[in-house]
């Protein structure tokens, strides 16, 4: 085993992979600073505003040294205290880790991969040691069957093949950039490439053993190659090493991470099938998404995200910026760049109208709200959630889209919200050579954005966007393209409309929610059961429709179970409310450059 006398060695072996066990460790050298030797281990992960406690993976806990075990005991939730000997001078932990989780945010380990997350694996030291070995150079050591290959952004020092088996060694600088990793390992070849000098590498692998259809895997990388240089061409070409792109195809799971040079992205496997232009869609947003937070999140950080505390939450009240602006931005790349026609980028805002429109959370919740209570809000959505709240993602989306309309409007198209995010992060981000100082807070985005053509008195324009509760208007920002919302076709005027989502379970037709303006929010609760519209017994969801079509503004008497108890109560179908979803207009010149390519000709 290499030593590394400053940093510390971490310890992974996948090799049982059968039964979804990961071992890992650590080994530290001394000196050590206490008798009492503290470790904690991390509660969320970078990028996922979530306490998810991983050390309840854990089992199997070992503690020693040359001479045999130490004394330990667990401290609070996430840590561990090892009694120190004075002759310790190494100490060695091993412990078991449950990784049959399968998100972008975990480890998975079965007998065909390993998905390794640093802050789902090791503990780090809280007291014991010189906390300034923390930001020296650690180095990992990873053990997995012999006819795997690894995917990371880690530092390869080297591989030692034994017994069916292989041995990877890598190198990492400093706390952060390691929790901020990935690992993939699994048969698959890599596929790599270069972008504009810069090597690219993409390892897939699918949790059913499903090998993807080549045409449009390859179909993907070409795109992906597009982004890349769309990105390039708006923030320059960056200087990190190789980017890596682990991408996980699944049944139904999606998600995506993104982590220091690299990405995680889930899809399922859809995505790659023939003929799946939405899955397909959806594959190419949400790589460039999770790429171009490189920029906007790794290197460009709220002020409160400097130094990652990953015990407990770290608020702040700018993700409408971190991922709505990303989500927004990272859509344009796609149609700026070709991977996305004129037509996808309208089907896909049309997906995003149609979820705004049925929410009403708006007038509740600011965007800056809804970012500072991400930890309480957005991963604990409920049936109601969406009367009160909103997604920073969603609509920080379209807030965005409403910032970069008005500031081209005033500066006559030369300077938009990407130009906006591209200063910024020269004046603020980490390893820009311009940086006056690292890292943002609202104060700043919006001051840059007085400096910017156009937008000297937007001051209180961005402020009514993110801290009023009040709906963007979207419809005044289109209509400087010369384009119009209308309704879908499928809303048809006059069709009768009770406002509520619904399930089936067990036969029966259940409310799951209910939209903005429901006639029947106030005489019905969520879970309770339709049972028959004037005494005809509802056999679906589709048959409860056929019942009230054509039949707004009329009476009916709907019969409820609620708790078990039936009740029955008359109520006046609404009409389908006809919201502007549907963009309509071919759009004007501004409109052809605003979704044009940045790229030299």
């Amino acid at each position: 085993m290499s030593q590394n006398p400053s940093g510390l060695c971490f310890l992974a072996d996948a090799t049982n992979g059968a039964e979804h066990r990961l071992m890992a460790g650590l080994v530290i050298d001394g000196p050590f600073t206490s008798t009492s030797l503290v470790l904690r281990f991390p509660r969320w992960v970078p990028g996922s505003y979530f306490l998810r406690e991983p050390i309840q993976h854990m089992f199997d806990f070992e503690a020693s040294d040359d001479n045999g075990s130490l004394t330990w005991k667990r401290v609070g939730v996430d840590g561990i205290a090892i009694r120190l000997k004075n002759t310790t001078s190494q100490v060695h932990l091993r412990y078991g880790l449950l990784a049959n989780e399968l998100t972008v945010r975990s480890n998975h380990l079965d007998a065909t991969h390993l998905h390794l997350m640093p802050p789902f694996t090791w503990f780090w030291p809280e007291k014991g040691i010189d906390l300034g070995r923390l930001e020296q150079t650690h180095t990992v050591q990873l053990t997995a069957p012999s006819t795997w290959t690894p995917a990371t952004q880690l530092h390869e020092e080297n591989s030692v093949e034994e017994n069916e088996t292989v041995l990877w060694t890598y190198r990492a600088e400093g706390r952060d950039y390691l929790l901020d990793s990935i690992v993939e390992v699994n048969e698959n070849p890599c596929i790599t490439y270069t972008v504009d000098g810069r090597q690219h590498r993409i390892k897939w692998w699918d949790s059913g053993g499903h090998v993807p259809d080549k045409v449009r895997l390859d179909a993907f990388v070409e795109d992906t190659k597009r982004i890349i240089k769309e990105h390039h061409a708006l923030f320059g070409v960056p200087s990190w090493p190789a980017y890596t792109t682990v991408l996980h195809l699944t049944d139904t799971g999606r998600g995506g991470l993104e982590h220091m040079n690299s990405q995680t992205s889930m899809m399922p496997r859809q995505c790659l099938f023939p003929k799946h232009a939405d899955e397909y869609r959806d594959l190419v947003s949400l790589f460039s998404h999770e790429y171009l937070h490189q920029w906007n999140v790794k290197r460009l950080r709220p002020k409160a995200f400097l130094n990652y505390d990953l015990q407990s939450e770290t608020h702040t009240d700018l993700l409408w910026w971190f991922e709505g602006g990303t989500s927004w931005l990272g859509d344009m790349m796609c149609v700026r760049s070709g991977a996305w026609t004129e037509e996808d980028w309208r089907i896909d805002f049309e997906r995003k109208m149609k979820r705004h429109t049925v929410r009403n959370g708006m007038h509740r919740e600011s965007l800056a709200e809804s970012s500072h209570d991400a930890w309480i809000h957005l991963y604990r959505g409920g049936p109601y959630t969406r009367e009160s709240q909103i997604s920073y993602y969603l609509e920080g989306e379209l807030a965005m889209l409403c910032l970069d309309v008005e500031l081209r409007r005033r500066n006559q198209n030369t300077f938009g919200a990407c130009d906006l995010m591209a200063k910024l992060v020269r004046k603020y981000a980490l390893d820009s050579e311009e940086a006056e100082e690292v890292g943002v807070e609202y104060r700043d985005i919006r001051s840059t954005l007085k400096t910017c053509p156009g937008g000297q008195s937007m001051g209180p324009f961005l402020d009514n966007l993110v801290k009023k509760r009040a709906l963007p208007n979207i419809a005044k920002a289109l209509s400087s393209f010369r384009l119009k919302l209308a309704p879908h076709p499928s809303d048809e005027a006059g069709t009768g409309w009770l406002g509520v989502n619904l399930r089936e379970a067990n036969g029966r037709v259940l409310i799951a929610s209910h939209q903005a303006g429901s006639p029947l929010r106030m005489f019905t609760q969520v879970g309770d059961e339709v049972v028959a519209v004037d005494g005809v017994r509802i056999r679906s969801s589709n048959h409860l429709a056929k019942l009230v079509a054509g039949r707004a503004g009329q009476a009916i008497n709907l019969d409820i179970a609620h708790e078990g108890i039936l009740t029955s109560t008359n109520v006046t179908v609404g009409e389908s409310l006809q919201h502007g979803v549907t963009l309509k207009g071919r759009g004007n010149e501004r409109w052809k450059t605003w979704i044009t390519s940045r790229q030299d000709p």
